[in-house]
């Protein structure tokens, strides 16, 4: 299969469920300690992976919680930031100039700050409050602070039987999906590697994934022109520009806001001929209990398009670490 280790992906998997421990001590602290709030901050693909840790939060606790976007914060702030707030951000460099500033900011307003920081000797590592050092996985590192602050708050009495049916069988089924969705990953790309412009819509814990998606991959990696949208918003505005040749993504997870975006893949067909359906349900997992799969949607669409990744590269001839300006230029 193109670009696919198997060992090495079960391995990453395997070891940032391995920081459950240390993930555990820093939350259990901060809860006996006493905290406020919780603010999930970032930039780009951080930001989305923070506003999928809120809408996972949003749907199980009534813990305050929210996305920052780091440049909005630099510019307007935000009041509920300060003494009792637990900031949570992510940076691959350590360096990403937004991300920075802002954890700096919110130390000064009384904030303490978790960072999962990937090089351990990073300025940025060395700023916050609590760092943990590992790459890739973000979303599941993100997710494993979210449930843990949940479970301090008597929120997830599921919590160990959850993570025990992860730590036993999550990395080999994601492995397992993206065997599954090779030829499906190499005919979209060879039918959609071309597009002018194309449309992604999710909701729920797949939104922030799906922003991502579109922006953080196909734009600044693959340099096709995209947008995105949540399935409930299509029905305001998206859907009147959809045409029968207009191509359309559609991720359908299995969190609470499912029946959104089956609302949209019941409709699509009627206005267009060039849409296509992700559905985590056409996934076995085989291991993983019924009860939990709707927590790791967001991981199997993350598995399906590294299949198709694979492929568009290929039939773009263009290496997706390639950038025209993203860390080329000033700005």
């Amino acid at each position: 299969m193109l670009k696919l280790n198997e060992q090495k992906q079960i391995d990453s998997v395997r070891g940032a469920l391995a920081l459950r421990g240390a993930i555990n001590e820093i939350v259990d602290g901060i809860c006996k300690e006493g905290y406020k709030n919780i603010c999930w901050l970032g930039i780009g693909g951080t930001w989305a992976s923070s506003m999928q840790a809120t809408v996972h939060m949003k749907e199980y606790s009534a813990i305050e919680t929210w996305a920052e976007n780091a440049a909005e914060y630099l510019t307007t702030g935000n009041k509920r930031i300060g003494k009792g707030t637990i900031v949570i951000t992510s940076s691959v460099t350590g360096n990403t100039i937004e991300v920075v500033k802002a954890v700096k900011k919110c130390q000064e307003a009384g904030a303490k700050v978790i960072g999962f920081i990937d090089i351990e000797t990073a300025d940025l590592a060395k700023m916050v409050d609590y760092c943990i050092s590992y790459g890739q996985n973000e979303q599941l590192k993100f997710f494993m602070v979210a449930d843990r602050f949940m479970v301090n708050n008597h929120e997830m009495d599921f919590y160990e039987d959850m993570y025990q049916n992860f730590e036993t069988y999550l990395p080999e089924a994601l492995v397992e999906v993206e065997k599954k969705a090779d030829d499906f990953g190499q005919a979209f790309a060879k039918q959609h590697w071309n597009d002018e412009l194309h449309y992604f819509v999710g909701a729920g814990n797949q939104w922030g994934a799906t922003y991502s998606y579109a922006m953080c991959y196909w734009e600044e990696q693959l340099w096709i022109k995209t947008k995105s949208i949540t399935a409930p918003e299509f029905f305001h505005g998206m859907f009147e520009i959809v045409t029968k040749e207009t191509p359309v993504t559609v991720y359908v997870g299995e969190d609470a806001q499912r029946s959104l975006s089956e609302r949209v893949v019941n409709f699509i067909p009627r206005i267009c001929a060039n849409y296509t359906v992700i559905d985590t349900k056409d996934y076995e997992l085989k291991g993983i209990k019924e009860a939990y799969r709707g927590h790791i949607s967001h991981l199997v669409m993350h598995a399906v398009n590294n299949r198709i990744d694979a492929y568009m590269e290929k039939e773009t001839c263009h290496p997706m670490e390639i950038r025209r300006y993203y860390r080329k230029l000033e700005y």
